[in-house]
């Protein structure tokens, strides 16, 4: 079954809200973002859901040490890389005896044009990173400005199905970028990948999620054929 992350929560309701219909896991931003939550808003929410829901912290371009004081404090059980980090940085991140300990870490990995950064490869060293998740990078033509994620724009599915069949061989693979619940039927059923990561396509704002999308995303990844 389907791994689905409903991401960028911002407050106690959303999230147990997003923990009712069934997610397996919540995000909070902790990188520069319009959705992005304070360290103490963010320990209320995790002391509000149920153990069995997974943490995701997502930062971007952070030190090992402040990732993983963040993550104690916090209590999150895994981290999401978001920015430009680097495989010895993700390597580093949990670990005790050479071993990584409890918190999960997954790399984001943004799709321009249809093609993967050439460093991906290097994240599918045995025991780097716990999984890679693909995203939008939208590059604003007039401005110049790069937005990285929560854009509501997906990757061309078509032309990214080869690399993800080749990515999946070594790591676990999750496909986000412009999801919604219409959509994320055809994006499992195209690409099978190990999980789905929605933000904005759950949203009745930015910031504020609403709970029938919730449920019908959820629902619509059950249901689709992986």
């Amino acid at each position: 079954m389907v791994w689905v992350k409903l991401c960028a929560m911002t407050n106690i309701d959303d999230a147990v809200a997003a923990a009712e219909v069934g997610a397996d896991a919540i995000g909070m931003i902790f990188a520069p973002s319009k959705r992005r939550i304070r360290v103490d808003r963010a320990k209320e929410i995790v002391r509000a859901l149920p153990k069995t829901i997974e943490k995701v912290g997502v930062f971007a371009n952070e030190s090992a040490t402040a990732i993983e004081e963040i993550a104690a404090e916090v209590g999150l059980t895994a981290v999401q890389l978001h920015g430009d980090e680097s495989p010895a940085l993700a390597q580093q991140l949990f670990r005790a005896n050479g071993r990584r300990v409890k918190i999960r870490v997954f790399k984001t990995v943004h799709v321009l044009d249809g093609q993967l950064p050439t460093q991906t490869s290097d994240f599918l060293q045995d025991g780097i990173v716990d999984g890679l998740l693909l995203d939008t990078v939208f590059h604003d033509p007039v401005t110049g400005e790069i937005e990285r994620g929560g854009t509501g724009q997906r990757f061309d599915w078509k032309r990214a199905g080869e690399f993800i069949r080749a990515l999946k061989q070594g790591t676990r693979v999750i496909v986000a970028g412009g999801l919604t619940p219409e959509n994320v039927g055809g994006a499992i059923s195209t690409l099978q990948p190990w999980g789905v990561d929605v933000c904005s396509g759950v949203e009745r704002e930015i910031g504020k999620k609403d709970t029938v999308k919730m449920r019908a995303f959820v629902n619509a990844a059950r249901e689709a054929k992986n």
